[in-house]
């Protein structure tokens, strides 16, 4: 994974509870206001597709996050839009459909203040966790 995340600001860290939480920064993923895929996330999806696929077990869960610019009504759909691409993609590179949840967050549980630019590119994300099944 470490390959594929090379360059394109991708983060994959070990949660608490051992789930794989891969961190795709919005600016990194989509156009800006677009749910549409941007080419560079192709390489990371496509193995962790790969690998769900090898492991039909895991479960996945994908959160989209706004930042607090805009309302609500733009926010939230952009949003569970953003996760819907991710699932998407997946579910065209063999994965099960029902083994990915998906949920717009909007503006929620941000990382950083919004208070800055650079702080409002960090909490426009997409969040994506693996977990292993029982």
């Amino acid at each position: 994974m470490e390959q594929a995340t090379a360059g394109t600001g991708v983060q994959v860290t070990k949660t608490a509870d051992n789930r794989l939480k891969i961190n795709v920064p919005a600016d990194a993923g989509f156009a800006t206001g677009s749910a549409q895929l941007n080419g560079n996330l192709y390489p990371v999806l496509n193995q962790l597709a790969s690998g769900l696929v090898q492991n039909p077990t895991e479960s996945v869960q994908i959160l989209g996050y706004t930042d607090s610019t805009g309302s609500d009504a733009i926010n939230y759909p952009l949003s569970e839009n953003r996760a819907l691409s991710v699932k998407n993609y997946l579910v065209s590179r063999g994965v099960q459909p029902q083994r990915i949840a998906t949920q717009g967050m909007g503006p929620q549980n941000p990382v950083a203040s919004n208070n800055t630019a650079q702080g409002r590119a960090m909490n426009r994300r997409v969040e994506i966790f693996v977990a292993s099944g029982q």
